[in-house]
C-alpha cells in the first residue's frame, strides 16, 4: 500500500486513477478538502477497496504517522494552490511547514515501520534570461541554462517550493531518509481546477466570455499531459536512485498566446459558435509582479536512466484534454459554482479578469 496526500486535487485525483490501473496496489488517500480538493474526482472509485480515502492534513504528525503505520511505503505529494495574490505566509504554510511535518514523522521511525518516503513535489521554477522560442524542441540554449543555473525563486509561491524541496533534501543527508524529488513543468488534463490556463479558456470560450493572457501572451512554459506525468512518478518510485532528483517535462515549450490560439481552434472544431471564431474573445491584462517570462526544464537525466519519455505530443494532448472537459461539462460547472468562482473573485477581481497561468 502506498500513501498519497492531495490525492483528490488535479494531480494527485489522476496519479490514483492511473496506480490503481497500472499496479492494482491500494492507495491510502490522504487530503483536506480544501480549494481544489474534489471527491467528485474520485467518483468512480467509490466502492473500491483498493482506495481508501482519509480526509486530513498533511501537517498534522499525528494523523501522519498513524497513516503512515498502515503503508509498507508512504509517498507524500505536496499539491497546494499557487498564491500568486495571497501573502506569503500562506504559501509557506502549504507548502513548507507540511512537508517539514511530513518528513519529521518518516525520520522518527523509518526502521521500525519499514516506511520509506518518497516525494513528489512541484517545483521552485527557474526561469532563463535567453529569448523565449516558439519552438517545441529541445534547445541548447535551454538545456545549459537549467542545468549550469539553481533555483531563483521570484515570486512566493516558488520560493516556498524551493524550501520544500531544499528540506527534503535536508533530511536525507541528515537522518539518512530514502527520498525522491521529481520537478515537473506545467501539467494540464482532466481533472484540473479551471484557474489555470487550459481549462479557464475552455471554460470562458464556452461561456462567451473574455479569453484573459498575461501581458502580450509570449511568456513561455513546457506543457506536460498530466497522464505522462502521473507515468514518470511510477518510473522513478520504482527505478530511481534514492537522494536523487529527477525533472519531468513534455518537451512542448510553447507561448501562452500559442496555447490559447490552439485551444480556440480545436473548440472551432468541436463546438463551433455561432457568433465566429473563439479568438476573438482572446484580452490581454496586465502582468502580475514576479511572473517569469520563461520555464525551462531538462528532462534528459529521466529517459537517460530510466528510459521515460512522454507518450502524447502537446496536439495529442490538447485534443483529449479539451475533448474531456466538453464530455464533463457537469463537473465543470459544479466546480464553477462553488469555491472556484469565490476564490477568482477575492483574487483577481481587482484586475478586472481572471487569468490562470502560472
Amino acid at each position: 500500500m502506498i500513501l498519497v496526500t492531495g490525492g483528490a486535487g488535479f494531480i494527485g485525483a489522476n496519479f490514483v486513477h492511473d496506480w490503481l490501473a497500472a499496479t492494482g496496489e491500494p492507495i491510502l488517500n490522504l487530503d483536506k478538502l480544501t480549494y481544489a480538493g474534489n471527491p467528485e474526482n474520485l467518483a468512480s472509485l467509490q466502492g473500491d477497496g483498493r482506495h481508501l480515502f482519509v480526509q486530513g492534513d498533511i501537517a498534522t504528525a499525528p494523523l501522519v504517522g498513524r497513516l503512515l503505520l498502515n503503508t509498507s511505503r508512504a509517498r507524500s505529494s505536496t499539491l497546494p494552490r499557487s498564491p500568486m495574490w495571497t501573502a506569503p505566509s500562506t504559501a509557506r504554510k502549504t507548502s513548507s511547514r507540511p512537508t517539514s511535518s511530513a518528513r519529521s514523522t518518516c525520520s522518527k521511525k523509518p526502521a521500525a515501520t519499514g516506511t520509506t518516503c518518497r516525494k513528489r513535489t512541484r517545483p521552485g521554477s527557474a526561469s532563463s534570461t535567453s529569448p523565449p522560442t516558439r519552438s517545441t524542441a529541445r534547445s541548447a540554449r535551454t538545456t545549459r541554462v537549467y542545468r549550469k543555473y539553481p533555483v531563483r525563486s521570484n515570486s512566493p509561491y516558488s520560493a516556498s517550493k524551493a524550501s520544500s524541496d531544499h528540506l527534503v533534501r535536508a533530511y536525507h543527508h541528515t537522518y539518512g531518509l530514502p527520498v525522491l524529488t521529481t520537478n515537473c513543468s506545467n501539467n494540464y488534463g482532466p481533472y484540473q481546477f479551471p484557474e489555470k490556463l487550459i481549462p479557464l479558456m475552455i471554460l470562458n470560450a464556452t461561456g462567451a466570455k473574455p479569453l484573459p493572457i498575461y501581458g502580450d501572451g509570449m511568456n513561455v512554459r513546457d506543457w506536460l499531459y498530466v497522464a505522462d506525468h502521473c507515468s514518470a512518478i511510477r518510473a522513478v518510485l520504482e527505478q530511481g536512485r534514492v537522494g536523487e532528483t529527477y525533472n519531468v517535462g513534455g518537451w512542448n515549450e510553447m507561448p501562452n498566446l500559442d496555447i490559447v490560439h490552439t485551444v480556440c481552434g480545436l473548440l472551432d472544431e468541436m463546438l463551433p459558435s455561432a457568433d465566429g471564431p473563439y479568438k476573438r474573445l482572446i484580452h490581454l491584462c496586465q502582468r502580475p509582479p514576479g511572473h517569469d517570462r520563461r520555464y525551462a526544464i531538462d528532462a534528459s537525466k529521466i529517459h537517460r536512466e530510466l528510459g521515460w519519455k512522454p507518450a502524447e505530443t502537446f496536439a495529442t494532448g490538447i485534443r483529449k484534454t479539451v475533448k474531456w472537459y466538453l464530455d464533463n461539462m457537469g463537473w465543470v460547472e459544479n466546480v464553477a459554482s462553488g469555491e472556484y468562482r469565490k476564490w477568482i473573485d477575492s483574487n483577481y477581481g481587482e484586475r478586472g479578469a481572471a487569468s490562470g497561468e502560472r
